[in-house]
């Protein structure tokens, strides 16, 4: 097996037992979009924010310290900053619009076969795959 694939199926693994602890020890979905977005717009407070805080400072600072044990990663991201912001733009607007990221509708939700999650799923994949096509493909951009 590639190794890309063994490190693949090693963070899947952990993204899946931290939404299980999460939903276990809070009662609450593990959903990144909404965790940061309650730091953002100051709806979490107390022992909430500071539960919010440690999650968004462990989404910067494990990578952090993998990429300096292990090296930087090879990513095939595009060098064009304006592609990247208006990518960035886009999947924070698309996660509001879905009410949730990836790791609460993707993870979270098809665990729980909520059919919410299911078919969000299903559209921001569906509709990754279309930005791929168009901007790699067709218009040649990433």
């Amino acid at each position: 097996m590639q190794m890309e694939w063994i490190w693949g199926l090693l963070g899947g693994g952990l993204i899946g037992s931290a939404g299980a602890l999460y939903l276990l020890i809070n009662g609450r979905v593990m959903g990144a979009s909404g965790i940061v977005g309650g730091l953002v717009d100051g709806s979490a407070t107390g022992v909430q924010r500071r539960e919010r805080l440690a999650f968004a400072a462990g989404l910067f600072l494990v990578p952090a310290v993998l990429a300096l044990l292990f090296g930087n990663g090879e990513t095939h991201a595009s060098a064009n900053l304006m592609v990247m912001a208006a990518g960035g733009l886009l999947v924070g607007v698309g996660t509001r619009i879905a009410n949730g990221c990836t790791s609460g509708h993707g993870v979270c939700g098809i665990s729980r076969l909520s059919l919410r999650g299911i078919v969000a799923t299903v559209f921001y994949i569906g509709a990754g795959g279309i930005t791929v096509v168009l901007f790699r493909h067709l218009l040649g951009v990433i």
